[in-house]
């Protein structure tokens, strides 16, 4: 018998029609087979006719009659099998399913109620595309986006997407006074005021609406290690935050690092993470502004001056705090961000924020 291996073939032969030539090569009807394997001529002609599978057993017993090996006839019928699967089958959706599934969190966008659980493929597709404001997954891209991240990761810039398209659609549709940038920097000091008291957080809210500042907080997806972002609605400003680290200090740095990208002029999208390594000079710019907005530069070093003791006391950082207005967790966590207060020490300061924000936090629903 011939070797009939070829890797894909564009037409498979059947098993059948190989056996079928076997018996005129030798004059055998397929009775004659049938009586040989002792097997049934309605076997033997579903066979031939491809109406049947060649089993284990069967390929056996034919490979004794024809003397070949048994693997040929079961590897005939395999790629036959495979053959016609891959004529019946929808390949094009499958690839479509997984870019889809690839690119996107979809499982965590319909968790999370952004998008609808569909029953068919394409109304799920459709129903992303639309959610992203796209047309096509090619459109899939993020122009003009900067993000800072470690350098020991990579955000998925699919869920970066995903995310900056809710915060999008919460703030859409808000209707603000005009932004003007001279107005947001005198109003700095009285935004500052609320930060001496966790209780005061829940007005930070309105006061950027005011300010002409559209304003939400999105939890971040899996793969996206971001902490707050600032961006442009309609060529209004926006500010998000994610309470990735739900603490006082992260709190107050991630808010004013996005209030200075808007106060400096900054263009286009930023997508933080406090814990990247490489900055921009636009980051760096915004960290320096943050961090001299929150606590006077004069007043740190002359309070790191003062201090002449190895540990800092609590009642030094207690007193400090109160004499800058600010509160206890925010100096703690600036004095452990430059190495002078340990990360173990005086934890209970670095409150939660997240009970005092939960109106503006976007939820996911309930089933």
């Amino acid at each position: 018998m011939s070797n009939y291996g070829m890797p894909r073939p564009a037409r498979a032969v059947p098993p059948g029609a190989i056996l079928k030539r076997e018996l005129k090569a030798r004059g055998w009807t397929q009775r004659d087979l049938a009586m040989m394997l002792d097997r049934p001529p309605q076997l033997i002609s579903e066979i031939v006719r491809g109406k049947k599978r060649i089993t284990e057993r069967t390929a056996l017993e034919l490979a004794e009659v024809f003397g070949t090996s048994p693997e040929l006839w079961l590897n005939l019928e395999s790629r036959y099998r495979l053959h016609q699967a891959r004529r019946e089958a929808n390949t094009d959706e499958i690839a479509r399913r997984k870019r889809l599934f690839t690119l996107l969190p979809v499982r965590e966008m319909i968790k999370r109620g952004w998008v609808e659980r569909q029953t068919h493929f394409a109304d799920l597709e459709a129903s992303v595309l639309r959610f992203l404001g796209l047309s096509s997954l090619e459109d899939l891209a993020m122009p003009g986006i900067a993000m800072r991240h470690a350098n020991s990761r990579t955000p998925n810039a699919g869920a970066l997407l995903a995310w900056t398209a809710r915060v999008r659609q919460l703030t859409q549709s808000r209707h603000l006074p005009p932004f003007d940038r001279q107005r947001l920097l005198r109003a700095l000091p009285e935004l500052l005021r609320y930060s001496n008291e966790l209780e005061s957080l829940s007005e930070i809210p309105a006061f950027l609406n005011r300010l002409g500042i559209r304003f939400a907080i999105v939890p971040s997806l899996p793969k996206t290690y971001l902490d707050g972002a600032a961006l442009l609605q309609d060529e209004e400003p926006v500010i998000a935050l994610t309470l990735r680290y739900d603490r006082v200090d992260s709190f107050w740095f991630t808010l004013l690092h996005e209030i200075a990208h808007i106060a400096a002029g900054h263009r286009g999208r930023y997508l933080d993470d406090l814990d990247a390594q490489a900055r921009s000079d636009e980051e760096k710019t915004a960290d320096r502004m943050a961090q001299a907005w929150l606590i006077p530069d004069e007043a740190y070093r002359a309070f790191l001056n003062a201090h002449s003791g190895e540990h800092f006391s609590e009642a030094e950082i207690r007193d400090f705090a109160a004499d800058i207005g600010r509160h206890p967790g925010i100096v703690v966590g600036r004095l452990q961000h430059d190495g002078l207060l340990p990360y173990s020490h005086l934890r209970r300061w670095l409150q939660r924020v997240s009970p005092q924000l939960t109106a503006w936090i976007d939820r996911t629903p309930r089933p």
